[in-house]
């Protein structure tokens, strides 16, 4: 059985564009990834050892680094071992893809830009449980937000936006069911923006 969860047919990336992707969870946004641009994954990085991102990398033959927080006295200690580790793999972007630690300077500053995928319109609802802080609130529209990631958190430059109806009735779960395909699109068409120079940090 396939993991491919994408038939889209993405645009070709100039030769020698790799990029890490970060991951804490199931991956399904590393596997858009993979189907999209399987040569140019250069590694997969995270803080979740049983992290099914992990199973989908090593399944397409892609470098795994796992980095166990709790052996390291500070954030900044983390985040130094571990651009060290990604930088080693010789990539030109990081993709925060369903990575649930907030990176410091220490690593953002380390690389030429870092990504990150968000299921809210920016600037609303940053930061954790943005889908079920949303149904909270009662707003009939969320969406999905990929961003240039700075220090504080979801407040980066958006690279791409698309919007998502919340309907009567809905839950995480459904809604979640509809937003991650458009996580899915927007961040294989952010690589490629980013790639072929349509946006810039």
């Amino acid at each position: 059985m396939s993991d491919r969860i994408s038939e889209a047919s993405p645009e070709a990336l100039p030769e020698g564009s790799r990029f890490a992707v970060l991951a804490s969870g199931s991956g399904t946004n590393l596997q858009a990834l993979l189907d999209a641009y399987p040569e140019n994954v250069a590694v997969v990085a995270g803080d979740k050892k049983d992290a099914f991102a992990f199973v989908r990398a090593r399944r397409a033959g892609v470098p795994v680094e796992h980095l166990d927080p709790s052996g390291f006295a500070s954030r900044e200690d983390f985040d130094r071992e571990l651009a060290e580790r990604v930088a080693a793999h010789d990539v030109g972007l990081v993709i925060g893809a369903g990575y649930m630690r907030v990176l410091s300077p220490v690593f953002l500053e380390r690389f030429p830009a870092v990504l990150n995928v968000h299921p809210s319109l920016l600037p609303e609802f940053r930061g954790l449980h943005a889908v079920k802080r949303t149904l909270e609130a009662g707003v009939r529209e969320t969406g999905v937000t990929v961003h240039f990631m700075v220090e504080e958190v979801d407040a980066g430059p958006a690279v791409a936006r698309e919007a998502v109806p919340v309907l009567p009735g809905d839950t995480e779960e459904t809604l979640l069911e509809r937003l991650h395909p458009v996580e899915h699109r927007l961040l294989v068409r952010a690589v490629a923006d980013y790639f072929l120079g349509r946006v810039a940090v």
